[in-house]
């Protein structure tokens, strides 16, 4: 039995003879020019939950290097928007993975944003000095567990290449300096936004007989 679906690469350019089960929130983005389409992208339910980690991760490291804020207002006002990521990602996901029976899978993200956040604050708060200091590996690490558990649930040989480049970003962390934060930024946002725009391999679909569009 073969573990990986071999017939295509671990990412590719996004096809678009999407899955029944993938069409659920699709999001069809175009940005016309002329009579030609400058741009055009879907987005399945995955892909947005990519760029909405995304998005919210520039701001939350790039706080931390660039503008004074009391560190006391940070972990704050960044816990309750990766509470409110958290839950979006779960609405938006969770009938894609109950269809496809990684329902599991959902939790442990969830359960791995919630200790990690945890362990953030009362690091901070506490002044936990083997907490302050890793911050940074400590949610790349947070990433390459989360990965790794996906990339074994979908068999994606992109996703579990994703964990050594994330266990690369740990290796490379003590030569930043100053710039460990941005640095973490840029491995956890660029394997997001490749995930978000390329298509990557993964087991065929669960097929269900009475499953229809509707």
């Amino acid at each position: 039995m073969t573990f990986f679906n071999y017939s295509v690469p671990p990412l590719r350019r996004k096809q678009f003879n999407m899955e029944v089960q993938e069409l659920e929130g699709l999001w069809q983005v175009q940005f016309p020019l002329g009579k030609d389409r400058f741009y055009s992208k879907c987005y399945t339910c995955l892909d947005r939950v990519c760029l909405l980690w995304s998005f919210l991760l520039i701001p939350m490291f790039g706080t931390a290097k660039f503008f004074p804020m009391s560190w006391r207002l940070q972990p704050g006002l960044w816990s309750v928007l990766s509470l409110v990521d958290t839950a979006a990602m779960v609405s938006m996901t969770y009938s894609w993975v109950k269809i496809e029976r990684l329902t599991w899978v959902l939790y442990g993200w969830v359960i791995l944003m919630l200790l990690g956040l945890l362990l953030t604050d009362l690091g901070i708060f506490l002044g936990w000095e083997k907490v302050l200091p890793n911050l940074c590996p400590l949610w790349l690490g947070m990433s390459v567990i989360g990965y790794f558990g996906t990339g074994l649930a979908v068999d994606s040989r992109a996703l579990l290449a994703t964990i050594f480049f994330h266990l690369s970003g740990i290796l490379i962390l003590p030569y930043t300096g100053a710039w460990s934060f941005l640095f973490t930024a840029a491995v956890m946002v660029f394997s997001l936004l490749v995930l978000a725009e390329l298509q990557w391999d993964m087991r065929h679909p669960i097929n269900y007989a009475a499953l229809t569009p509707e």
